[in-house]
């Protein structure tokens, strides 16, 4: 057994648990912390159905940017639904028999990686060129622009340039979701590939990318505008209230 296959093996198993956990006390803390406010976006929906078919369109469409700029919409739509193709073919890696949606997406899955990596470069052109967005940018923005386009070309590469062996790699997975260790091919691109995967994993949880999970948590997108039907009280446990206000 290779040292490269215990060590990505250690590698994979220390971020899955990362990000599991790491995401999963994110999403806790965000749904403890306490909306003191009525404060959505108007024009709001004023009914709850409402605003489940307003976070549908945000999640899905990114409606509000649509409204606010076209061509941010447009690299950050590309960026987003090639990322979503991409995960989705890489399904195949996990399953066996492979699923047949998955195997229809394949084509597709391709071409979605291009779109990925034109939407991700056009995102990072956007904080190096427009004054005002380079401004504002911090170095862990573009770091974690780079980085997502360091996977992405690095994938495409191993597809167009550098093949590796997706037979071992698949039996690779296979065996790490059973706990076996099968050997792993020591191609630099795939192992780099692979340590820029485990690395994104493992920073997602104190990253900026959070706002995946907690675009659902916004007060601003998941309230109804019915201040005056209902009246707004706000959660706060035991533990989180002031010594004189409990004792009372």
């Amino acid at each position: 057994m290779s040292f490269a296959t215990v060590f990505f093996a250690l590698l994979f198993y220390a971020a899955t648990a990362i990000l599991l956990i790491g995401v999963g006390m994110r999403i806790v803390q965000y749904a403890r912390a306490p909306a003191p406010l009525k404060i959505p976006t108007t024009p709001a929906p004023t009914t709850r159905s409402g605003v489940a078919l307003r976070m549908a369109s945000e999640v899905v469409f990114f409606h509000s940017l649509f409204k606010a700029n076209k061509w941010i919409w447009i690299l950050g739509w590309a960026f987003h639904l090639g990322l979503l193709l991409v995960l989705l073919r890489h399904l195949r890696y996990f399953t066996e028999p492979v699923w047949t949606w998955v195997v229809l997406i394949q084509p597709f899955g391709i071409y979605a990686g291009f779109a990925m990596l034109a939407g991700l470069l056009g995102l990072w052109a956007r904080r190096l060129f427009v004054e005002r967005i380079r401004y504002i940018s911090s170095p862990s923005d573009h770091l974690m622009l780079i980085l997502l386009i360091a996977i992405a070309a690095s994938g495409l590469a191993m597809k167009y340039i550098w093949h590796t062996d997706i037979t071992a790699v698949k039996m690779y997975f296979l065996g790490l979701m059973r706990f076996e260790f099968h050997p792993l091919p020591t191609e630099p691109l795939l192992m780099v590939h692979l340590l820029l995967v485990a690395l994104l994993m493992i920073i997602f949880p104190i990253s900026k990318l959070l706002h995946a999970p907690g675009l659902f948590f916004s007060p601003t997108r998941n309230q109804a505008d019915d201040s005056r039907e209902r009246r707004h009280v706000t959660w706060v446990s035991a533990a989180e209230k002031p010594a004189a206000q409990t004792e009372r």
